[in-house]
């Protein structure tokens, strides 16, 4: 399997490009707008032939490359099930399997960040979990129907019940990581250990974080597969 993190600086967004190395089909996953000539360069140069466009979620802090990527590629945009996007080729269900190649990529529902958000198990050995799980942290749960609570229990019911090998790639990292273990969130995660359901629901509440830079624009763009005048 060829995986790559790719990382965009200025939202600190990470993207990630699974592929067949036999058979070149590929996907690209949580794409940011301004990085769509690099990540179609590197497709390009690798000889790979981009199937989907994934997105873990409607963003709120990066504008999605989905739409431009599929005009250079002709690759179909998936976006979770519910999610209000009605620009995308599919809708992605929980425990949904998609192949690019002989790899698996399963969709696993985590809501709580949004109320359409997803995890996707690639190969059974690497987790991309998108805002659900940050390496020692979380996504936040304070807006686009977010809820705490099931935030709780799709990380501690469905992620830490994966076994402790799981590679854990997160869709943004703000102190230089960039992977975990399944294993290592459930010792050293602050946010989770230690903290019961309510307990974790109170801190969440009270983190009282400014809004992403880019809230206004993103969401609506997002909502039109980063296709809008003002989102190049």
């Amino acid at each position: 399997m060829l995986f790559r993190q790719l990382f965009d600086y200025d939202t600190w967004t990470y993207s990630y490009l699974i592929a067949d190395e036999a058979t070149g089909d590929a996907a690209l996953v949580d794409s940011v707008l301004e990085q769509v000539d690099r990540d179609v360069r590197l497709i390009q140069e690798l000889g790979l032939k981009l199937r989907y466009c994934l997105e873990t979620h409607v963003h709120a802090d990066h504008i999605t490359g989905a739409g431009k990527v599929r005009e250079r590629t002709g690759c179909k945009t998936l976006v979770p099930d519910n999610a209000r996007v009605d620009c995308a080729d599919g809708f992605i269900k929980d425990g949904e399997v998609i192949h690019v190649g002989s790899i698996p990529i399963q969709a696993i529902a985590t809501l709580g960040h949004t109320d359409s958000h997803m995890a996707f198990l690639v190969n059974g050995t690497h987790l991309l979990t998108g805002d659900s799980l940050f390496i020692r942290g979380c996504g936040r749960t304070d807006f686009q129907s977010g809820d705490a609570g099931a935030m709780y229990d799709a990380v501690t019911q469905r992620l830490f019940t994966l076994p402790d090998t799981t590679l854990v790639y997160p869709g943004h990292d703000y102190r230089g990581h960039t992977v975990s273990t399944i294993g290592e969130e459930k010792r050293f995660n602050p946010r989770f250990v230690g903290r019961d359901r309510q307990q974790f629901i109170e801190f969440m509440a009270n983190l009282n974080l400014p809004d992403p830079k880019k809230i206004m624009e993103a969401v609506p763009a997002n909502q039109q597969c980063g296709m809008v005048a003002t989102a190049v």
